[in-house]
């Protein structure tokens, strides 16, 4: 039996047995009202033929798509508002400023911040994972203990190890089971008066295993007082997350996880850790006064934005934010949880399929392998009938060495993606184990 999230705002459970859900009659109405033709309009790149066949985008862990509407609101801030922020007296300017302050205004109003100041405007969740870890170099020494989880991403993982090379603190690795979970009772064996770092993300890339943050966060700050930044990059699209209801010192995301472009990001973090770090990217904007003798740092959030930032990416980004506000994630959560055991159902009946991940608590996210088939072939194959999945070890090489394997194939859904694109991956999967095997 496997237990599914399908309510994150209200945490109530729902069981699936034998890739069968059983909702309450109110729930199964809610389904029967998502409006997916209408979502489904609202993005002009699906509507598309990849090798003469219909797109089927499957591959929203890596990047999802933008509505027309988060397009458009670029496009709009370039034709008619582009120009520097802040400091300008033209109109320009100060048209593109409020646009760009506003965003950030509206990051921490849909994220839960106590304030702007605590929103940093990153390239993405990887620079602000950076900006953490290099603030630390002058908070650790040696000794001190940071604690990382076996399921993270790349990204989470050398930063930290960069860290601690220059520190002398020492990394500790938080272990994970054979399905996927990580070991709490592990975790608690780990913390000490000597940890000074968690990093946890809530949501794994790889294994779509959603993780009990808030329990992580509280003890980390029972026993030590240790800071904890949480990876929300593949939860934001599918959980709203209240960083002040966590009680997280700091939490990172993408805005092209969110429906919004590339290269722009968010890093929060509490305001008295933000004030406790260094800025490690210097240049203009994020200085008080400069001699050659010496130079001081502007308040926050400034403080961490040097040189000219991605202002049209930050207007798409609070666009994406709307949009997802409008339709509400009361709506999307069951949605992709339906899509998430449908799939799942279809994919276990397919001989020699093994999913990887099968924790109780999982976002929509599937990884697999079939048999001996090497994923890249299936990816491959499967890209030449219109199918969009990713495939490799999606830069989490130490899952993909914990199962043994040398990468799998990874089916993500969101909101915009349908049963009837799930039937034709199995369609698509079948021809191509034929042909492989």
């Amino acid at each position: 039996m496997y237990t599914c999230i399908l309510n994150y705002q209200s945490n109530k459970t729902f069981h699936l047995k034998r890739g069968l859900l059983t909702l309450p009659q109110a729930n199964i109405k809610l389904l029967n009202m998502f409006p997916i033709d209408n979502i489904r309009a609202d993005f002009p790149i699906l509507h598309q033929k990849i090798h003469g066949k219909p797109l089927v985008y499957l591959d929203n862990a890596a990047t999802t798509q933008s509505p027309i509407k988060v397009i458009d609101a670029m496009v709009n801030y370039y034709k008619t508002s582009h120009s520097n922020v802040h400091r300008g007296v033209h109109s320009l300017s100060q048209r593109a400023t409020d646009a760009y302050e506003s965003a950030r205004q509206k990051i921490q109003t849909f994220f839960g911040a106590s304030n702007s100041k605590e929103i940093i405007f990153t390239s993405g969740t990887t620079h602000g994972i950076n900006i953490v870890a290099n603030g630390f170099t002058s908070l650790l020494k040696k000794g001190d203990e940071v604690l990382v989880s076996q399921m993270e991403h790349h990204s989470n993982i050398v930063p930290l190890q960069m860290l601690c090379k220059r520190t002398g603190a020492i990394l500790k690795v938080i272990p994970m089971n054979e399905s996927g979970e990580l070991n709490y009772e592990s975790y608690l064996t780990l913390l000490s008066p000597a940890t000074k770092l968690v990093f946890i993300n809530h949501v794994s890339n790889v294994l779509g295993t959603i993780n009990p943050i808030k329990k992580i966060i509280d003890k980390a700050h029972e026993v030590s007082n240790a800071a904890v930044l949480i990876d929300g990059a593949q939860s934001c699209p599918h959980i709203k997350t209240n960083v002040m209801t966590l009680d997280c010192d700091f939490y990172v995301a993408s805005a092209h996880k969110l429906y919004g472009p590339t290269g722009i990001g968010f890093l929060y973090g509490k305001e008295a850790w933000l004030n406790k770090l260094n800025p490690s990217q210097f240049g203009g904007s994020m200085i008080d006064r400069v001699t050659f003798e010496e130079t001081s740092y502007a308040d926050l959030p400034y403080k961490f934005e040097a040189g000219t930032q991605n202002i049209a990416g930050a207007v798409g980004f609070a666009a994406a934010l709307d949009y997802l506000q409008d339709i509400g994630y009361d709506k999307i959560a069951p949605y992709e949880n339906e899509l998430l055991v449908y799939a799942q159902e279809k994919l276990l009946n397919i001989d020699g399929l093994k999913i990887y991940g099968t924790s109780k608590f999982k976002a929509s996210v599937i990884s697999f392998n079939i048999g001996d088939i090497h994923p890249y072939d299936l990816g491959s194959i499967l890209d030449k009938m219109g199918i969009a999945v990713r495939t490799g070890h999606h830069c989490a090489q130490p899952i993909i060495d914990f199962y043994q394997i040398p990468g799998t194939v990874r089916a993500s859904f969101a909101l915009y993606n349908t049963k009837e694109e799930i039937d034709t991956l199995i369609e698509g999967l079948l021809k191509a184990t034929k042909m492989l095997s």
